[in-house]
């Protein structure tokens, strides 16, 4: 398996051999398929950062992510959500480079 991209808290891996990811997420390590990391990619996005920050929306400023179709629950806070925004952005950004410079 090699990193794809580490953050503070999280780190993704990809295996070739399984052809799958995989998401450590300190407390777990998740096994996703490519159209699972791809939900996951879509459920981030649709995160909205700005209720966090507003205690009106959002009280405790935590978010309740699952994944996998509901086998995998998280509790993230402000900090480990915006982590975890940028882990995959920059993971997408770089299997798109990878991929490229395989190819090419």
């Amino acid at each position: 398996m090699k990193v794809v991209f580490q953050s503070k808290f999280y780190t993704l891996y990809q295996s070739d051999k399984e052809k799958c990811h995989y998401l450590d997420m300190n407390q777990k390590t998740i096994k996703l398929s490519f159209c699972q990391f791809l939900a996951l990619r879509s459920k981030v996005r649709n995160i909205s950062i700005e209720e966090h920050f507003d205690s009106d929306l959002n009280k405790h400023g935590f978010e309740v992510l699952m994944l996998c179709n509901k086998e995998h629950l998280f509790v993230l806070n402000t900090v480990e959500l915006l982590d975890l925004k940028s882990l995959v952005e920059y993971s997408f950004i770089s299997l798109d480079v990878d991929h490229i410079a395989t190819t090419s």
